[in-house]
C-alpha cells in the first residue's frame, strides 16, 4: 500500500523558513521522480517543484524560484522541501505526490501558514 506522509508544516512569520518532509512507503521510492504541490485557500492545486529519482530538480515554479529547494534521501525514503524567505502568499496546504502514469498518489498534506 502506497503511503506518503508529510510533516514539518506550521506557522511562520514572513521572511522565515520551514523544511517539509515526506516519508514514502509501499513503492520503490528511489526509482521515481517526485513532486511537491500546494493548494492555497480558494485556489487550485499548484505544482511547486519536481525532483528526479537521483535528486536533480527538474522543475521549479516561478513563484518560488530562488526561495525553495528540493532534495531527497533515497536511503530514508524521504523527500524534502526547504522553504526560505517565506511570504504570506506561500500560505497553503503542501502535498508530496508520486506521479505514476496517468494517476498520482497524494499525501495527506501539511499546512503552512505565513503570517505576522
Amino acid at each position: 500500500q502506497v503511503q506518503l506522509v508529510e510533516s514539518g508544516g506550521g506557522l511562520v512569520h514572513p521572511g522565515g523558513s520551514l523544511r517539509l518532509s515526506c516519508i514514502a512507503s509501499g513503492f520503490s521510492f528511489k526509482d521515481w521522480a517526485m513532486d511537491w504541490y500546494r493548494q492555497a485557500p480558494g485556489k487550485g492545486r499548484e505544482l511547486v517543484g519536481t525532483i528526479s529519482s537521483r535528486g536533480r530538480t527538474t522543475y521549479v515554479a516561478d513563484s518560488v524560484k530562488d526561495r525553495f529547494s528540493f532534495s531527497r534521501d533515497n536511503a530514508k525514503n524521504t523527500l524534502y522541501l526547504q522553504m526560505n524567505s517565506l511570504k504570506v502568499e506561500d500560505t497553503a496546504v503542501y502535498y508530496c505526490a508520486w506521479p505514476i502514469g496517468s494517476s498520482t498518489h497524494w499525501g495527506q498534506g501539511t499546512q503552512v501558514t505565513v503570517s505576522s
